[in-house]
């Protein structure tokens, strides 16, 4: 029988809160609005590699360089390859950069609405941080990133609010900070946004991280890319050799190239999810919600007069799920994602007859 008191060796023990990551129902029929995956499948040519995929392959280690994921990308972004590293997810990519460059003793900086991640991996890793509030609008404070720091990130446009900042106000941010490393996560970057991926070649403390699993419909397959100057990447190769060679499996790789390759493909499913968010919007207006002015796949809204918990756990009981955050300053908001034009009608169905006591 164990003892009921905490063991000595519990002491030592490095203890963190984790990340929470949004719900995967198991249901049969629902409607999946709440982590942000893309609608829509990947691309035929992506299922005929996965059908001509040499099962006896997987008797052998994977490519530990990752080299033809890795050279395919920088042929479709104009880098070379020695720009670019690649990793299990996105999440995978910036928790080896905050271990990799986050090394100071001075906190690094995010706002205080994000991604929720970072301050688990500063934590996890015992990294200073401090929060930056957002404004009013949910925008980034310029003022507030030119301070004394031990490097910065954040994503754009932000999650979940889905504001997008443009390239000359992260390019004062990242001009003004060219003795540490800033991080931009552009998750979301292909759903309207502008990349600030050319700044890499003005300077060399810009790290710019991208995934697979939002606009490339991925993310059952964990792909993730930074994109910067040979020396960081070079920097983040030696930390990850230094935990694991192996990274990424041999399907990942032959399945991710063939996705950047369909680039028709890619861009037309980007289209879709962008119309029918720009008609979801007008949608969401109509029924008494207001939101920023979403540049990703999904919309952060509130509403007028129904409180976000009770319409969350409503649309549950539906088997319709979107993301509530129970948080300080946006515990009255849903993020909701893009789903396909039918998903999302049935949405604004329910919400129409769900809403009529509250608009009246």
């Amino acid at each position: 029988m164990c003892d009921t008191k905490v063991a000595k060796w519990e002491d030592k023990v490095r203890k963190v809160i984790p990340y929470t990551p949004g719900e995967q129902p198991k249901c049969s029929k629902m409607i999946k609005l709440n982590t942000n995956e893309n609608p829509y499948p990947p691309s035929k040519a992506v299922e005929k590699a996965l059908q001509e995929f040499q099962i006896d392959s997987l008797r052998l280690y994977p490519d530990p360089t990752i080299s033809n994921l890795t050279e395919v990308l920088a042929e479709y972004y104009g880098l070379k390859k020695e720009n670019v590293f690649v990793g299990v997810g996105s999440d995978d990519v910036l928790a080896n950069a905050f271990l990799t460059f986050f090394n100071s003793d001075k906190p690094i900086l995010f706002p205080d609405i994000t991604y929720s991640f970072y301050d688990v991996w500063a934590d996890l890793y015992k990294i200073p941080y401090k929060v930056q509030p957002l404004d009013e609008n949910f925008s980034l404070v310029k003022e507030d990133y030119l301070q004394e720091n031990g490097g910065i990130i954040f994503p754009n446009p932000n999650a979940p609010t889905g504001v997008l900042q443009d390239i000359s106000f992260i390019e004062d941010i990242v001009k003004a900070n060219q003795d540490v490393i800033v991080i931009v996560d552009e998750a979301y970057i292909d759903f309207g946004g502008k990349s600030c991926l050319p700044l890499i070649e003005k300077y060399d403390n810009l790290l710019v991280v991208q995934t697979f699993s939002k606009s490339r419909s991925m993310a059952g397959m964990r792909i993730g890319f930074a994109m910067g100057n040979e020396k960081l990447i070079s920097y983040l190769n030696d930390v990850k050799y230094s935990i694991n060679s192996y990274t990424m499996n041999q399907t990942s790789i032959v399945l991710g190239v063939e996705n950047v390759k369909d680039d028709i493909y890619f861009k037309e499913t980007v289209n879709k999810i962008i119309a029918t968010r720009e008609r979801s919007k007008k949608q969401l207006k109509e029924l008494g919600f207001s939101f920023p002015d979403s540049y990703s796949n999904f919309i952060f809204a509130t509403h007028k007069t129904c409180p976000a918990q009770e319409l969350f756990e409503a649309l549950k009981r539906e088997n319709i799920y979107v993301r509530y955050f129970k948080k300080d300053r946006i515990s009255n908001y849903l993020r909701i994602s893009i789903g396909t034009d039918e998903e999302m009608d049935a949405l604004f169905a329910f919400l129409q007859v769900f809403l009529k006591k509250y608009n009246n």
